[in-house]
């Protein structure tokens, strides 16, 4: 059998890529490393409480056009991101707002808040930040910084911020309104149900194999009139869609591009029906060597007896481990760069998402990259 696309990596966007070009006649298989669909956003139900395997997944967008797309797979609840931090005891709302800036100072309005800030800030007198530390002093000033950035930052980069870019923050968002909505966006919200439940339907009708590799599943030949991509039951492929890292596709000729991965830790407490009152409560003191507990729950307003709490540590990546962030420095952008120039020869490949990319996307992002990417090939 001739396919048009194999399409490697059943995330959103090998499933948005597939959708689409099934609408448009073409035949699409799609195959995943992993035994399930649906990426980083998949969801199971434990305890009859839809876990997010692979870290807390909130669509939100400010893309009217994104949001009327994602909706024809899915209902949509009406959850709003409101994370908790958590310092030496102390509880702290999330974005920095006027509750933050009430319970760190005492303070009740939002020029009382700016001026203990402003003040912070004057008394540092940083001019030029030469890394992320002095960045962020320079731009939410001593306490908010100490209490709710360093070292929930130093956990996740597993690096003291003083060796870490000034670049990698660029902001860090001030709010002087009574506002714990995390996201500015328009549209947000939870798929009732879960995420797998919207990618399974995105993907129906089309071909779907889990738990093979690309490498163990297809030979690309050389010819004279370009490259055949066969795999071992004689069928073709006219492209490929390729979602994973593009060193690994290259074998890493160049070198490793650089990753941050994560490693959870997931209880069950049939005995307890509310662990942490929230869905999202970040632990900001290096010491504490998670970086958040989720519980699920929580997502979709759940009223089940027990409860399901996922503990995240972040970690160092190495070859064979999940990748969740790329690296983007200097060295790794440069790095990129170099593949992206191998890649532009392989015109039977089209790379996308976050690790074909190397680039963070959030959920809308990722949609509306693929869908250009199926645009650009009609």
């Amino acid at each position: 059998m001739q396919y048009d696309y194999l399409v490697v990596g059943a995330g959103l966007f090998g499933a948005v890529f597939a959708r689409e070009m099934k609408r448009q006649g073409k035949k699409v298989l799609v195959i995943d490393r992993r035994r399930h669909i649906a990426g980083n956003i998949y969801t199971e139900p434990v305890m009859n409480i839809q876990v997010h395997r692979y870290g807390a997944h909130i669509f939100h967008t400010s893309d009217k056009r994104i949001w009327d797309y994602v909706n024809q797979f899915t209902e949509f609840n009406h959850y709003i991101n409101s994370p908790v931090a958590y310092y030496k005891g102390e509880l702290y709302n999330l974005p920095f707002n006027m509750n933050t800036f009430n319970r760190m100072w005492g303070v009740v309005t939002p020029a009382q808040a700016r001026e203990k800030i402003a003040e912070q800030i004057g008394r540092l007198q940083i001019t030029e930040p030469k890394n992320l530390e002095e960045q962020a002093l320079s731009l939410v000033g001593t306490d908010v910084y100490e209490k709710l950035v360093k070292g929930y930052t130093e956990k996740q980069w597993g690096r003291d911020c003083k060796e870490l870019p000034a670049f990698i923050i660029k902001r860090l968002p001030l709010r002087f309104t009574y506002d714990n909505n995390y996201f500015n966006d328009r549209y947000q919200g939870i798929p009732i149900g879960g995420y797998t439940i919207m990618v399974e339907n995105m993907l129906q009708g089309i071909d779907v194999q889990t738990g093979i590799s690309y490498r163990d599943f297809v030979t690309e030949q050389e010819t004279d009139s370009g490259v055949t991509v066969i795999d071992k039951e004689g069928n073709t492929y006219r492209k490929v869609v390729y979602t994973g890292m593009m060193d690994e596709y290259f074998d890493y000729c160049l070198g490793h591009l650089e990753y941050r991965s994560l490693r959870f830790e997931t209880e069950e407490l049939p005995e307890c029906d509310n662990y942490q009152g929230n869905a999202v409560l970040n632990y900001t003191e290096r010491e504490v060597p998670y970086t958040r507990i989720i519980e699920h729950k929580h997502f979709e307003f759940g009223t089940q007896p027990g409860t399901v709490i996922t503990r995240e540590y972040p970690a160092q990546w190495q070859e064979g481990d999940e990748p969740y962030y790329p690296v983007n420095n200097e060295r790794n952008d440069a790095l990129f760069a170099r593949y992206c120039e191998l890649a532009a020869a392989r015109r039977h490949v089209i790379f996308g998402g976050r690790l074909g990319q190397y680039r963070y996307y959030d959920m809308d992002k990722v949609i509306a990259v693929a869908l250009s990417a199926v645009e650009a090939e009609l």
